[in-house]
């Protein structure tokens, strides 16, 4: 029998364990890469372990989230992340070189390699041929450090795709006509693999775009094969020698297949509120659209950039419109500022933003009141943008383009012949913006530069007896959003992590916080694929820090569990979902024997103490992940091998 593509990647790293699918299995990790949200807590923590230099083959830190300079926090965190990098032996991304994964994409991503990352969009590498996983920060520090990355693993979906997209239809049109079948919960334990000769008629940013939201299905990642496509984008970036062939063997086995004929996509949008609210744009009709915003790790490539260019060349954007654009690299911009594309973009009225997330983060531009803002992003999440009340779609930035001039939805193949923009044969290169670290011999003589702002992550304790009121209960799709908003008001305090509970689930209970400090501990209940979207770990560490000792849930989604465990918080699930419904907030619960029956691996019961009720409870760890929820945590447990 044969391997997939994702199975040659894991074989060749396997460090610890068997690759049988439903087992844990440890890989060896080639690189890693943080974004500033997560960063400065990964660097925290990887201080805290007491590690002198970085283990990895490479290692970067980009800053393009926390941008937004309102006060000091973010340029504090900026000048930290910096500092540790000079001394530890990592690459840093200065801000304004661009967003962590189309540079990582440009510029280091290699096939074949591991990599993975502080932020859920890190599957972007898949588009070169990467096997390039999002995780929580602490993960990635442990990584650093020259530890193994630990993944259950996964089942393997193979995305068959045949004939071309016509004019105007996109890769996003792609892995959003995947969101529709799939779901955001049909990833879940599985990567995503494509193939077919419909993979040949992508190039590697429009493959990239595919990978990039195939974190909205909950996949553990997605990836394309390493071919003729992918050595020609290596060669135009100067990188021809990092090129690697890969493709799955013709007798692999997946566990599910989808065929897909590219020839027969249309034009399509994410509605309010998730991502597989999925319809064509032509059903969806000519809403009245009041911004539009294109940029982001998913569409901010070279390519994106010049389709948006020719489609505003010479027009206006109509004047109910706000246009706000964000190449998503230096050298995007830099090429657009040289070949007359930018000039055209600004002619038409948009606005240039830095080439950074921003308005995807939640870091400006956000829509006015029951606004509809169409945007070229991964996620619609309620209240994301900054506005509660706004509508947002999820486009191609073809549909955002041609919609920023009529002023309604308008399906952009009304254009007719396509723009016929053709990849570069050779990109403008210049890494004057990725600072390199201190050698070896002069770290010793770099200082570590903390802020105010910066302060200790929260610790753990051993596991220990848990009875404590149900302190909230919420519903399914609670993404990492509900649990730890982002924005521009929250944001500069990611590495003030008391300051950042006032803010916890705030959406869901404004009095959440509040009660948690009032109590002194809690459990939270939950429902289906609790924790989608992104992989800030501030959504396990703040509840932490509020004395959550348990989350119980119908199911979970893969890296906020992980994180829980990571944090030292028992991640449960019901044996019997209808169960879920007999709590009620503010029942006092309780787990009785919690640590020796994990230690044992006996069954766990959840009694209710206000009804008088028992309900069994549910949870698979491996031993790695007992030992680490004994411990309190993967820090404590990591320091415990030590």
């Amino acid at each position: 029998m044969g391997y997939t593509i994702a199975q040659k990647i894991i074989k060749n790293h396997l460090v610890d364990g068997e690759m049988i699918k439903g087992t844990e299995a440890g890989i060896r990790i080639d690189q890693t890469l943080t974004q500033d949200a997560t960063g400065t807590m990964a660097y925290l923590e990887f201080e805290a372990m007491g590690v002198e230099r970085v283990k990895t083959e490479l290692s970067v830190a980009y800053i393009d989230h926390n941008t937004l300079q309102t006060g000091f926090e973010n340029a504090d965190d900026h000048r930290f992340i910096q500092s540790v990098c000079k001394k530890r032996g990592v690459r840093f991304s200065r801000p304004g070189n661009g967003i962590c994964h189309q540079v990582h994409l440009e510029r280091f991503g290699i096939p074949g390699k591991t990599l993975i990352g502080s932020d859920s969009h890190t599957p972007t590498g898949g588009g070169i041929g990467m096997l390039a996983i999002g995780a929580g920060g602490l993960d990635v520090a442990v990584a650093m450090g020259g530890g193994a990355y630990y993944i259950t693993v996964p089942k393997t979906v193979k995305i068959e795709l045949t004939g071309k997209l016509r004019p105007w239809v996109a890769a996003k049109d792609v892995i959003l006509e995947v969101l529709r079948i799939m779901s955001v919960k049909g990833g879940v334990g599985k990567i995503i693999e494509y193939c077919g000769e419909g993979v040949k008629t992508l190039s590697v940013p429009e493959r990239a775009t595919i990978t990039n939201m195939g974190a909205e299905l909950g996949a553990t990642t997605s990836i394309f094969p390493s071919d003729e496509i992918t050595r020609q984008f290596l060669k135009a970036q100067g990188r021809e020698m990092d090129y690697v062939e890969l493709s799955a063997d013709e007798d692999a086995v997946y566990d599910e297949t989808i065929k897909i004929d590219l020839s027969k996509l249309t034009p399509m949008a994410a509605m309010p509120h998730m991502p597989d609210n999925v319809k064509t744009v032509d059903e969806i009709g000519s809403i009245k659209v009041d911004q539009v915003c294109i940029g982001s790790c998913t569409n901010s490539s070279y390519m994106d950039m010049m389709k948006v260019a020719a489609i505003l060349k010479g027009k206006t954007v109509h004047p109910n419109v706000s246009l706000a654009i964000a190449p998503g690299s230096m050298q995007v911009l830099h090429m657009l500022s040289k070949n007359g594309a930018l000039a055209d973009m600004i002619a038409a009225g948009a606005r240039i933003l830095e080439s950074a997330c921003g308005p995807c983060i939640g870091m400006g531009q956000s829509p006015n009141s029951k606004g509809v803002s169409l945007r070229t992003f991964n996620r619609n999440f309620e209240g994301r943008s900054g506005t509660a009340d706004a509508g947002i779609y999820l486009v191609s930035p073809e549909v955002a383009a041609i919609s920023a001039v009529t002023g309604i939805l308008t399906n952009p193949m009304i254009l007719g012949k396509d723009a016929e923009i053709e990849m570069p044969e050779k990109f403008d290169i210049n890494d004057s913006m990725v600072l390199m670290p201190a050698s070896v011999e002069e770290a010793d003589d770099v200082e570590v530069l903390y802020g105010p702002n910066i302060k200790p992550f929260p610790t753990s304790e051993k596991l220990a007896e848990i009875k404590a009121k149900a302190i909230l209960k919420v519903g399914d799709n609670i993404t990492t959003d509900h649990i730890m908003p982002a924005g521009a008001k929250i944001l500069p305090y990611r590495s003030n992590i008391p300051y950042l509970s006032n803010f916890c689930f705030k959406q869901c209970d404004e009095h959440f916080a509040e009660n948690c400090k009032k109590e002194g501990k809690g459990i939270i209940i939950g429902g289906s694929n609790y924790g989608q979207g992104s992989s800030r770990e501030h959504a396990a560490l703040v509840p932490l820090y509020l004395g959550i000792k348990a989350v119980i849930a119908k199911s979970f989604a893969r890296i906020h569990c992980a994180n829980l465990i990571n944090a030292g918080i028992l991640p449960l699930t019901f044996k019997n979902s209808d169960d879920y419904d007999k709590i009620t907030q503010g029942d006092e619960l309780e787990i009785k024997n919690v640590k020796e029956n994990i230690e044992n691996n006996q069954q766990l019961v959840l009694t209710n103490i206000t009804k008088n009720e028992e309900y069994e409870l549910f949870y698979e760890f491996s031993e790695r992940q007992k030992d680490m929820i004994l411990e309190g945590g993967l820090l404590n447990y990591t320091k415990s091998k030590n």
